[in-house]
């Protein structure tokens, strides 16, 4: 009878020592594990893993709710030193790390917890530090402090140690586990799917399809296949549509317009799905996982930035088809540009805190930026020349779409002022396309913004015309353009005898047109050259004919006057 009451006794006990552990975990959530030495390491890392097994493998890892078992999954990771992990991976690395090292613990010989050296140990009697690191004896795994960072002064499982858990699992599996171990561990956490439903299938496949080869079982290989293949079709086709809508605001409508950016959005969300689906319910692991997910992520993050890019192209073209905006005139161009800027600029962001999150360090990403620009600056250097001067077109505005302008050789109405070049129509019906870089650097003369046009045009009669009636000839070109049509005041018609020639006399006869309508000017400038030839018909007064004198040549040296 009173074994049985001690025994009563002793298991209320252990009841009440179970249940206020489980009520310590539920009032203090938030405790961190105990990291102050490596004994104290060991220890939070040894029963942290321990309370996971026991959950895990009660519940199954389809079930396995990390919601409630966070706090436990939290202490395990600070017990690991991952800072030299990519962070994307540090998650997944942690896990298997700690399962492999759990496996490596429940089968070697290790001292006992009072012979770890505690917080008392690691201290002089001034209170220096005086053990850095603690390594398990005959083994390679070292327990360490931590210089620096957030975890400073907290004692991990080194950052070569978390590194090589699989190895040096690999080499103790063959080990048969010791007393109250966690046996199974590792390999329950490579193959069972996360997923009930993934469970449900894998349970029922052939056996033969479980069977592991390079470290993954055959139907988890062929579903990864499966999920890299149907990705890169849903991407392709998502980016097609996209793209073949890129440039139609005019027959979609503004709404359609922006809202069809969502088959590229789409299109960069699949690599994220995939990666969930392939580490959640494929359970991939190991360095194929890794390498899964930095490919997934790289797509991803080359996506992100493409639609950055196309953000900020339907941004811009968005702005130009709202009234006030010519689509290829300068200010169209400026907010193409201003837009591709920020654009790249946000790209160059991302790409930048992407390429750390995956685990490259920022100095080679800006190395490797650099040296890229470079690369890119060297190889389109004419192309950025063409570049600067759309810039310098746009900001100093020498001629508008629809203007006719005079350069070079060239002498023709705009119609189209790229990033690249400037397209002229010249007055011959043929397209001249002229680089911006060029024209930024050219002589340009605006016909198109004249405020109106001038004629210059003299008059010659005869020598032998006598001077009353030179005079009335001057007095009826005047007479002609007294209030003539287009007549600006500030801007009189000027006529004047102007010069005394060996062939002719000449007058010079000089007006202004308002407004500048080239065929308007010429039609009233055909009035007045009828008028003219008609008066001066009337009153007698001859216009001069050209006159040409030739000289004949016999010999040479000798020459005789023509007649």
């Amino acid at each position: 009878m009173i074994v049985w009451h001690r025994l009563f006794i002793l298991a209320w006990l252990l009841l009440l020592f179970s249940m206020k552990h489980s009520f310590a975990d539920d009032l203090y959530p938030l405790e961190p594990a105990d990291t102050s030495s490596p004994r104290a390491t060991l220890i939070s890392f040894r029963d942290a893993c321990e309370e996971t097994y026991e959950l895990f493998f009660r519940v199954g890892r389809s079930d396995f709710d990390e919601s409630n078992s966070a706090h436990i999954l939290t202490k395990i990771i600070d017990c690991l030193d991952l800072s030299q992990e990519p962070e994307f991976n540090r998650d997944y690395t942690g896990r298997e790390a700690a399962a492999c090292l759990k496996e490596v613990l429940d089968r070697i010989e290790y001292p006992a917890d009072e012979e770890i050296p505690g917080a008392d140990e690691i201290r002089d009697e001034n209170g220096e530090i005086i053990i850095e690191e603690w390594r398990i004896p005959h083994t390679e795994i070292v327990i360490a402090r931590i210089a620096e960072g957030p975890k400073a002064g907290s004692y991990q499982f080194s950052a070569n140690t978390v590194r090589r858990a699989t190895e040096f699992y690999s080499k103790v599996k063959h080990l048969e586990p010791l007393a109250e171990s966690t046996p199974g561990l590792y390999q329950h956490f490579l193959s069972a799917p996360k997923s009930r439903w993934m469970s449900g299938i894998v349970y029922q496949l052939p056996e033969w399809t479980k069977k592991r080869y390079y470290g993954q079982a055959i139907w988890q290989w062929v579903g990864l296949v499966t999920v890299v293949v149907v990705g890169l079709v849903l991407m392709f086709f998502a980016h097609r549509i996209g793209q073949a809508n890129k440039n139609k605001i005019e027959k979609l409508g503004v709404v359609r317009y922006i809202l069809n950016i969502a088959f590229p959005i789409a299109a960069m969300l699949v690599p994220l799905l995939a990666r969930e689906f392939i580490a959640n319910d494929l359970s991939i692991s190991g360095a194929l996982l890794a390498t899964t997910k930095f490919s997934c992520n790289v797509v991803f993050l080359i996506s992100l930035i493409i639609v950055i890019f196309s953000a900020s192209n339907r941004i811009a073209e968005v702005i130009i088809s709202s009234p006030g905006y010519h689509p290829k005139g300068l200010d169209a161009q400026l907010i193409r540009i201003v837009s591709r800027i920020g654009g790249i600029v946000l790209g160059t962001v991302v790409f930048l805190e992407g390429g750390q999150f995956l685990g490259v360090p920022l100095t080679t990403l800006l190395a490797g930026a650099g040296v890229g620009g470079l690369a890119v600056a060297l190889a389109a250097q004419d192309t950025l020349k063409n570049v600067f001067g759309s810039i310098m077109i746009i900001l100093d505005k020498p001629y508008r779409v629809g203007e006719r302008i005079v350069t070079g050789s060239y002498d023709g109405v705009v119609e189209e002022i790229g990033i690249r070049s400037t397209k002229i129509r010249l007055l011959t019906g043929h397209l001249a396309t002229i680089p911006n870089e060029e024209m930024a650097r050219s002589d340009i003369e605006n016909v198109g913004r004249r405020t109106h046009v001038r004629r210059v045009s003299d008059i010659a009669i005869r020598l032998d015309t006598s001077p009353e009636k030179t005079e009335q000839a001057v007095e009826i070109i005047r007479e002609i353009l007294k209030d003539h049509e287009g007549l600006n005041e500030n801007f009189p018609p000027r006529v004047y005898f102007s010069q005394l020639d060996r062939d002719c006399l000449m007058i010079r006869m000089m007006y202004w047109y308002h407004p500048p309508e080239y065929w308007d000017y010429m039609a009233f400038s055909e009035k007045v050259n009828l008028q003219i030839t008609r008066q001066f018909a009337a009153a007698g007064i001859e216009l001069a004919l050209p006159s040409q004198n030739l000289m004949l040549t016999n010999e040479p040296g000798q020459e005789t006057p023509g007649p």
